[in-house]
């Protein structure tokens, strides 16, 4: 007997907010960016063992890259595949910008930003609900964030190659926690400077 795939769930993770979930081994995590150009910091971690999680330098070691796309595998520091991208119609996604946070912002754009809530705070909120705090967070993905790499080595944050509707696909290749921060930057344009809604979909076998 044969098992279709099924819609899990689905979620609107409004703008400036966090999202978490536990995806099963075999379980699709789709994640659409509604209005275009929207910044989606994302982590893994491997939900048995929370010590294992995404690993930045693993992943691009093993990709042979800085950015993600179809058939990307994301690592963790154990050198274990967490999550593969199955299907991406933007393209490239950013594994170096790094999570906003209050510190970065005031360094960046001057202390009136202080107060202005970023995705350092959404990861240590929703990181707290599964027991995970500060020592825990590590480099991030930014899902749909377009940060160009110069041949001299710098960066930067520039308007985003993404557009409504644009969606990828991630399997879980082991059962992971993800926590999204669903970016309120809005002090340069990984956001459009305005920051929208994404949507979350898990498809998988009936639970």
């Amino acid at each position: 007997m044969t098992t279709s795939a099924t819609v899990l769930s689905t979620t609107v993770i409004p703008a400036r907010a966090a999202w978490s979930a536990t995806v099963r081994a075999g379980e699709h995590l789709t994640l659409t960016d509604l209005h275009g150009n929207q910044a989606l910091d994302f982590l893994v971690y491997d939900a048995h063992d929370t010590a294992v999680r995404y690993s930045a330098p693993d992943t691009i070691q093993a990709g042979g890259g800085l950015f993600l796309t179809t058939g990307s595998v994301l690592m963790s520091n154990e050198h274990t595949p967490l999550m593969t991208v199955t299907a991406d119609t933007c393209g490239r996604h950013d594994t170096v910008g790094g999570a906003c946070s209050k510190e970065s912002n005031t360094l960046r754009y001057g202390h009136h930003t202080w107060s202005q809530h970023a995705c350092v705070d959404n990861f240590l909120a929703e990181g707290a609900r599964h027991g995970l705090g500060k020592r825990d967070l590590v480099s991030n993905i930014n899902w749909y964030m377009n940060v160009p790499v110069e041949q001299d080595g710098t960066l930067g944050i520039v308007d985003g190659l993404s557009a409504p509707g644009m969606a990828l696909t991630l399997r879980a290749e082991t059962d992971v926690l993800v926590l999204v921060s669903n970016c309120p930057q809005t002090n340069n344009p990984c956001n459009g400077f305005d920051p929208t809604a994404v949507e979350a979909t898990l498809t998988g076998t009936s639970r």
